[in-house]
């Protein structure tokens, strides 16, 4: 059967973790069978209602099934009520402290989860035109996907009905949606697509710096592409504690809160990747998509592959080249190991299906060249969108542009579990000049590496390539001389400082004051490193140092916020009557309320200085139990490593009668009781 259109309704109640649904499906039958059934996991149903007659049903909490006899061509509805309180796919936040403004409820279902809060298909073969309807009591803005065609004041409530509509069919894990306290700038692309911009009121002077060149990728890639944008409109929306980077959920892309940065953060860790990478996604994965992980290639090569050109056309040639070199020494490393990967394994992990599958997009188009790629990705494209496709589907349309086959290249990118290092530098020295005299100059120092200073050094005054200065202070630096550095940091670019700061074991005292003027420098990451090695260098100079730094943030996770605590703590002879303010801000960083990165970083620093107190291990204990997987790893980790000394078992039981039974069996069985 083929199900043609789904009326959605929900209403979340956030408070009880719950969600009240209904959802009316629309299908026909392309054969005849003696049933149908939805995934549907740990739900419960009030009624099911089958061409609107109650309808008797079979659960086995992961499916539904209705028996009925139902013939090739009939058309059908089938609508069912239920509650979900999902444990995962739905999360909801910050309903539970006293922090005001920070309740959010967003959705991740990647894969084949939203089966957990609405009856759906877990195969991602089947398409369906989704149109959300959600009622909220309380005063936040929803987004999802498609088009807001009405939102409706409720009576006796601050709340809304949002009704959303979709025009094209989709698979139902790229249904989403995201509550909370947001403002939003439209803007629009060439092509008069409105693009949504979400942000927190208190992010407002941060809109521009995290959603920079937005409309300027959006634009290349439908040019590049050569296929107009499939949707309605395009919204991005900044979550708390997200899973991944973020989700290309059709039409509207949730991402992590961590990439709403200032201009300053831009410089080292910025969303401008992934919000080309999950726009990508609106064409490779949400247009046509695979059948199956076997051909998953499909989406994140092609995604992470238009985003590094998007890089290209933003940020120059050099930049793209130098960047794809950095991924190839990664899958080098990996593949080296013995842990490579086939791009057509299911089970290949990230670095496989993203870079290697780059890689190999970089290398068909070389190959076939620039407009038999685009036509055949545009082939590719109309033939299958809206449908699903495989990696022969693409394969075929690439043979066909290009009037040859293409099956030594498949061998080689997408059967071959190593990764063609050789072949990949070659195609780097030939495209890009300035990885041409790194390499040049890296061989010349491996013939000679008592001569890597001055080898440096006659070269470079040569060099135009900021990229390629970075990585030879990257490499070299720890080798060249105080002098020679001291005139790089005088000239040299942000990325070129940070590199003298990043390549030196010990800062000598030659160059201690040019050092420190790296304190003031446009770059989170170079101020860390320098408070860190300045502090740890000249230890006569530490509450100087601290001085310089005690109002910088830095990132969204407070890197230098909790690295100056620390560092203040435990310094003696600074501010002595603020030991314990710091102490119990440091502490405090640990809390729920806020974003996993900057627990763990205070979690990290704590441990470091033995510095965990009753409420702070509690709230370690709660993260032993966080939806962020990772996250709820290194947490456990660390709270292992505590049990292993004299006396904290102890500690930790006493901490029982303040923890939720959840909490308590992790414990138990953790301590073996």
């Amino acid at each position: 059967m083929d199900f043609l259109h789904a009326q959605v309704l929900i209403e979340p109640e956030p408070v009880e973790n719950r969600i009240h649904g209904n959802v009316t499906y629309q299908f026909e039958v392309i054969k005849d069978v003696d049933s149908v059934y939805l995934d549907a996991v740990n739900i419960d149903f009030s009624a099911v209602y089958f061409d609107g007659q109650n309808a008797d049903f079979v659960y086995d909490e992961k499916k539904i099934t209705i028996k009925k006899e139902l013939k090739q061509g009939e058309l059908h509805e089938l609508s069912l009520e239920y509650v979900s309180k999902p444990k995962q796919t739905v999360y909801f936040l910050g309903w539970d402290d006293a922090v005001r403004n920070n309740e959010q409820v967003w959705t991740q279902g990647q894969g084949k989860y939203t089966s957990h809060w609405l009856p759906s298909f877990d195969d991602m073969t089947e398409k369906v035109e989704f149109d959300l309807e959600i009622t909220l009591e309380q005063a936040y803005t929803v987004i999802a996907n498609g088009k807001l065609m009405r939102k409706e004041p409720l009576p006796n409530s601050n709340g809304y009905t949002w009704q959303f509509d979709m025009e094209k069919p989709m698979s139902s894990y790229l249904v989403g949606f995201a509550i909370g306290n947001y403002k939003k700038k439209t803007v629009e692309s060439a092509s008069n697509i409105p693009i949504e911009l979400y942000y927190e009121p208190t992010d407002v002077a941060k809109v521009e710096p995290t959603y920079r060149y937005t409309e300027t990728i959006f634009d290349f890639l439908e040019n590049e592409i050569g296929i107009p944008y499939p949707w309605q409109n395009y919204k991005q929306v900044p979550v708390q504690d997200f899973l991944y980077a973020g989700m290309e959920n059709t039409s509207c892309t949730i991402f992590s809160n961590q990439y709403v940065v200032d201009s300053t953060a831009f410089v080292d860790k910025n969303y401008f990747n992934i919000n080309a990478h999950e726009l990508a996604h609106q064409w490779f994965g949400n247009l046509v998509t695979e059948t199956s992980s076997e051909h998953h290639w499909l989406h994140e090569g092609f995604a992470t592959f238009y985003a590094y050109l998007a890089e290209k056309d933003i940020f120059g040639e050099d930049y793209f080249y130098w960047r794809l070199l950095e991924t190839a020494n990664a899958l080098e490393r990996f593949s080296g190991e013995d842990n490579g990967e086939a791009l057509r394994n299911p089970n290949a992990g990230s670095l496989t299906f993203y870079e290697k599958g780059a890689w190999a997009l970089v290398m068909l188009k070389d190959r076939i060249g620039e407009e038999a790629f685009q036509k055949g990705i545009q082939n590719y494209l109309n033939t299958y969108a809206f449908k699903n496709v495989t990696i022969p589907n693409f394969m075929d349309e690439m043979e066909k542009v290009s009037n040859n086959s293409l099956g030594d290249f498949e061998t080689l990118w997408l059967e071959n579990t190593n990764f063609p290092f050789e072949e990949v530098i070659t195609f780097l020295k030939e495209k890009n000049s300035s990885i041409n005299t790194y390499f040049e100059l890296k061989d010349k120092i491996e013939g000679k590496p008592e001569e890597a200073a001055s080898i440096v050094k006659r070269a470079w005054k040569k060099i135009r390539s900021s990229q390629l200065k970075e990585h030879l202070i990257l490499d070299y630096g720890a080798k060249l001389s105080p002098e020679f550095l001291s005139s790089i940091l005088e000239s040299g670019d942000l990325k070129v400082r940070q590199a003298v700061i990043l390549s030196q074991p010990k800062i000598s005292a030659e160059l201690r004051l040019q050092m420190e003027s790296l304190l003031k420098d446009d770059s989170y990451t170079t101020i860390e490193a320098a408070l860190y090695r300045l502090w740890s260098d000249f230890p006569q100079n530490r509450s100087k140092y601290l001085n310089e730094t005690d109002k910088i943030t830095g990132f969204p996770n407070k890197n230098i916020r909790l690295l100056w605590l620390t560092l203040a703590l435990v310094t003696p002879e600074y501010n002595p009557d603020f030991k314990a303010s710091y102490f119990d801000e440091l502490s405090g960083y640990t809390s729920p309320e806020h974003h996993f990165e900057t627990r763990l970083l205070a979690f990290e620093y704590l441990k470091n200085i033995g510095g965990f107190t009753d409420t702070t291990l509690k709230n370690l204990v709660e993260a032993c139990s966080h939806h962020v997987w990772h996250f709820k790893k290194s947490a456990r980790e660390i709270l292992n490593g505590f049990l292993q000394s004299e006396g904290n078992t102890a500690r930790i039981r006493g901490l029982y009668p303040l923890l939720s039974q959840e909490e308590k069996q992790y414990l138990e069985k953790t301590l073996g009781e």
